[in-house]
């Protein structure tokens, strides 16, 4: 191991240290027992290694000595870390995350994957699960102490996160209710916590929320700390913004003539009430995880050697069913690949089939060749990855949903999508919703005027109603409650809404790129191969590495 692999290995052995719950959402194995000190003491700990290994990493000398593949190698491994080191100390100069309460991602969700990660049906460690469930009530009192010191000082989340995460406190008190029903002898110590989360409700309610703001946009200088932070770039906001708007309409012009082409005079929206109700694109709740298990075992046994190299470990991707309202979402395997690479995907408990035509995308995007080709090629390079590199995935949400934002509509490019109506589920659930996202994301927390020509509200700027409106208008057939968690997402998470879209478009762009430099040469397997190599990183190092020289 070079100097710079036992840096990367030792800081990420610290970080799971002190940061379990994001250690478990990782992969890192070794740290499912404990829980995150989200208090005061935890988040300056966690700064701490940060800018020690900065230091640390400062101090080694440059590559060299060595063959010029390994060299360059380790130089993108330095470029890297540095990056991600030098971004969570902007974060903290920023002082986001010492009172910072989300509606996807805030520590509060980050308290209830640690228990749903952990759930791996009979094959569930109880003793694992029972040391957490012990260690819950201590991590919530860190976490009020946090809030409540960061409260003193002005700085508390805008009310309809506080109210979130409330919320979010009682899906996990429901499901430690259900793992105790199941067996370890739980039951003693899911009392407790439960007591625990419902006091914790009682302090967001009562005690924060009177001091919750009630206005959500955050600003121009926190969105371009969240586009650091998620995006691994820097943005002009109000380009970005009006390219969402052309982008939005592109997509919408091609939704239009599809939907004519599948129902002659018909708009998208009547087509979609259409496929809707069609018996061929309906399948029973209780075949739905069988559906997508068969949707994904299909598309590794199509693509596997022809299109990509899939390592025998990744030939399975698992399909299970959520347990709150996260919506879909996939975890890379574990590094020792005792967790599977896992699809959750929510299914509303009142539904009794599920609608069909959009799902194909959906799966494209999570497993193969999605997500789970992407992080699972990633967690299982040791061949020119340090562990930082194989476990750091989660870090880069521009990077990862970026590809699995490319990989649906790349299925279309290798003709997936023969079914128009799976084409049409693939562009109004994938790309006119992440194309809706930009124009929102940023409208909302920087609100922008909205321009005219766009007949939206012209001249007027945006407001969280009229975030709602546009959504509503621009989703598709979700339900309205399905809607207001979109809003209430983006105005938690600046910049993150934003990953999608932008960080497809680098993808494309540096897939041209190499193919106009390569001509005749270009091989799309071998781009492919080479971009999965370079692992997770920020964009602006992707396309550094992907187009080069010019």
């Amino acid at each position: 191991m070079s100097a710079l692999d036992e840096l990367a290995d030792r800081y990420v052995e610290e970080f799971a240290g002190l940061d379990p719950c994001t250690a478990t959402i990782m992969g890192i194995a070794g740290y499912d027992a404990g829980l995150t000190d989200y208090g005061p003491e935890g988040v300056a700990a966690r700064s701490d290694l940060s800018r020690r290994t900065l230091a640390a990493l400062d101090a080694l000398p440059r590559p060299g000595g060595k063959d010029a593949d390994r060299a360059d190698a380790e130089r993108v491994a330095a470029e890297v870390l540095r990056e991600r080191l030098e971004t969570e100390l902007a974060l903290d100069e920023a002082r986001v995350r010492d009172h910072c309460l989300d509606t996807t991602d805030g520590p509060v969700q980050r308290l209830r994957y640690a228990f749903e990660l952990l759930d791996q049906g009979e094959d569930t460690d109880w003793e694992t699960v029972g040391a957490r469930v012990r260690a819950l009530p201590a991590a919530l009192e860190n976490l009020r102490a946090g809030l409540l010191r960061a409260c003193q000082q002005g700085r508390v989340s805008a009310r309809r996160q506080v109210g979130r995460s409330a919320r979010s406190c009682v899906d996990l008190r429901g499901h430690l209710s259900g793992l105790a029903g199941r067996g370890g002898g739980l039951e003693e110590p899911v009392r407790a916590a439960a007591q625990a989360l419902t006091g914790f409700v009682r302090f967001l309610e009562e005690e924060l929320a009177p001091h919750a703001p009630e206005r959500d946009p955050l600003g121009a200088d926190r969105y371009h700390v969240g586009v650091r932070d998620f995006l691994g770039t820097s943005l002009d906001l109000e380009e970005t913004y009006a390219w969402g708007w052309e982008e939005l309409a592109r997509i919408e012009a091609e939704m239009a003539a599809l939907a004519d082409r599948i129902s002659p005079g018909r708009t998208p929206s009547e087509v979609a009430a259409l496929l809707d109700a069609d018996p061929a694109y309906r399948v029973g709740a209780g075949d739905f995880v069988g559906y997508i298990q068969e949707l994904a075992d299909r598309a590794i046994d199509d693509l596997d050697g022809v299109h990509f190299d899939i390592p025998a470990p990744l030939r399975r991707v698992d399909c299970r069913l959520a347990s709150s309202d996260a919506g879909v979402y996939y975890l890379a395997p574990a590094e020792d690949l005792s967790r599977p690479g896992t699809v959750w995907w929510w299914v509303h408990p009142a539904e009794e089939e599920i609608v069909t035509w959009s799902v194909p995308a959906v799966m494209f995007h999570e497993g193969v060749p999605g997500h789970h080709l992407q992080l699972g090629t990633t967690a299982l390079n040791t061949a020119t990855l340090n562990r930082f590199q194989r476990v750091s995935a989660e870090l880069y949400p521009g990077h990862g949903e970026g590809w699995g934002l490319y990989a649906e509509r790349l299925m279309g490019e290798l003709g997936y999508y023969r079914d128009p109506a799976h084409r049409l589920g693939m562009l109004a659930d994938g790309q006119q919703i992440r194309a809706a996202r930009v124009v929102l994301d940023i409208g909302m927390h920087l609100e922008l005027p909205i321009p005219a020509g766009t007949g939206f509200h012209e001249g007027e700027r945006w407001t969280p109603r009229l975030g709602w409106e546009f959504l509503r208008a621009h989703s598709g057939p979700w339900p309205d409650e399905h809607v207001t968690f979109e809003i209430d997402r983006y105005l938690g998470r600046p910049g993150q809404a934003i990953a999608y879209k932008l960080g497809e478009k680098v993808w494309l762009e540096a897939r041209e790129a190499a193919r106009r430099r390569d001509g005749a040469a270009f091989d799309l397997k071998a781009f492919h191969r080479r971009a999965l190599d370079l692992g997770p990183m920020g964009l602006d190092r992707l396309r550094a590495e992907l187009v080069g020289p010019a």
